[in-house]
């Protein structure tokens, strides 16, 4: 086995795990997930079946990733953030089949309690705040905060506040990377 797995954890038939990837106590891999390498699956975590998770994800503890999710490279999940799937969900109605996408994109963050309405994608590098509930499609380095989420500004790859200048451009201060802000998106320079 190229991945460690926590005695507690289980992991059900039909699933890809990559090499280096660490699921730990208690958590749950539902069938036909595909997990990237060198991922990191917290405590207490669900993923559903057919979940798709890229490489280098972090999963923090008590996550739940329910079908209809798929996570690209480099995503960060906070503490007992979790996903929906389904718009109009009632026990006595039985909406299988009907689950919605949501794609986040390679670098994106999304902070500790924070909900993922779903159908609606998250950007590349994209920010969620902490509590935040997204309600509608987040842009690439957006920074977004509030119930429900509002855009409050862009951030860079290394998760630090943008600010721009009158030539609509933008300095990451740890990584000195430039950015810059055209039609209402954000762009690395």
């Amino acid at each position: 086995m190229s991945y460690f797995s926590h005695n507690t954890a289980v992991i059900d038939e039909g699933c890809t795990i990559g090499e280096g990837t660490k699921i730990w106590h208690f958590s749950h891999i539902m069938p036909n997930c595909t997990i990237g390498k060198n991922c990191n699956i917290g405590q207490n975590v669900v993923i559903s079946p057919d979940v798709v998770l890229g490489n280098n994800v972090k999963v923090q503890n008590n996550v739940s990733i329910y079908t209809g999710v798929e996570c690209e490279d480099d995503v960060f999940l906070g503490p007992s953030m979790v996903f929906t799937n389904v718009i109009n969900p009632r026990s006595a109605v039985n909406r299988r089949g009907q689950y919605s996408k949501t794609l986040v994109r390679k670098g994106a963050s999304i902070g500790a309690n924070a909900t993922i309405v779903c159908g609606h994608d998250i950007g590349e590098y994209a920010f969620i705040g902490a509590g935040t509930v997204v309600t509608k499609e987040v842009l690439p380095y957006a920074l977004i905060v509030g119930n429900p989420g509002k855009q409050m500004g862009w951030m860079s790859e290394f998760g630090h506040r943008l600010e721009f200048d009158e030539n609509n451009e933008a300095v990451c201060e740890e990584s000195k990377e430039r950015y810059q802000l055209l039609d209402g998106r954000v762009n690395k320079i």
